[in-house]
């Protein structure tokens, strides 16, 4: 069984999202989802310094069974990625919360609230 976290919150496509200080929106995959794609062999993360909408593509993560895009939970700007994925993306599927992918620093933490809850990405993911 997955594991899903209380104090984050879940895209449909699979990302959680923290709000930390500062707007700072730390943002990464699911338990489920790293699951369900297998051994991660490659990750291609955002360049700092872009500027994202909430729901656009931004990154794809590769497993040894197919290729995944990710998408942004809000609109804002990376502020941070994740550099030691590269040379080891399997860290995110032996810790996919605390191996986080990018931070991006938003202007309005309150698109945070269109995400679902714990309860709601469990209801999704049961389905």
């Amino acid at each position: 069984m997955s594991e899903i976290l209380e104090n984050l919150k879940y895209a449909k496509s699979h990302e959680w999202s923290k709000l930390e200080h500062g707007n700072i929106v730390r943002i990464g995959i699911t338990d489920f989802a790293q699951e369900q794609l297998g051994d991660l062999v490659y990750i291609e993360l955002p360049e700092i310094g872009r500027q994202l909408t909430a729901g656009e593509q931004c990154a794809v993560v590769e497993s040894v069974k197919t290729a995944s895009d990710l998408f942004s939970p809000v609109t804002g700007v990376v502020t941070a990625i994740n550099e030691g994925l590269e040379e080891t993306p399997e860290q995110v599927n032996d810790e996919p919360f605390d191996s986080w992918l990018f931070c991006i620093k938003t202007e309005s933490p309150e698109q945070l609230n269109t995400l679902m809850d714990a309860a709601a990405y469990q209801a999704m993911i049961d389905e």
